[in-house]
């Protein structure tokens, strides 16, 4: 699967490099998602029960993965999501996504980076940029404090 010039590979479960059509990438996240968040071991719901020392890899192996296809939507079927006048949620989910992964970082700003642009027109507002974008702010305009006083 290939977000503008990034290609994406699925890695088997003996860590083996596949490389994979898009549909087949997305499926193989899908499930590969379902089954660690259904997986008592990993995200328990019994009172008592404690989360695996590698808890935090694993959501972040999630992060990316979702992330993944994100970006795959935003590169391939973009024009799709207009016509069915999608994108606004479209964008909702991602920037609500961002913003979570940013806040504990769980996303690589290295593998965000295919879709920065985005990033920075969605977080700073749609466009009218606000604030400094020397970083001092920490993380682009608008990124940190995206909660309004009323």
């Amino acid at each position: 699967m290939a977000v503008c010039n990034t290609q994406y590979y699925w890695y088997d479960e003996r860590g083996k490099k596949v490389k994979c059509t898009a549909p087949q990438y997305v499926d193989f996240v899908m499930s590969s998602v379902q089954k660690l968040v259904t997986d008592e071991d990993v995200f328990p719901t019994k009172y008592g029960r404690e989360f695996p020392s590698s808890f935090e890899s694993l959501v972040k192996k999630i992060c990316r993965y979702l992330f993944h296809v994100l970006a795959h939507i935003y590169s391939s079927h973009f024009k799709e999501t207009l016509a069915l006048e999608l994108h606004g949620h479209l964008n909702t989910l991602y920037i609500h996504f961002i913003l979570f992964a940013r806040e504990f970082n769980l996303l690589d700003p290295k593998e965000t980076a295919v879709m920065d642009d985005l990033t920075e027109v969605l977080c700073s507002g749609g466009g009218h940029s606000g604030g400094s974008t020397d970083g001092a702010s920490g993380g682009g305009a608008g990124a940190q404090n995206h909660v309004k006083e009323r």
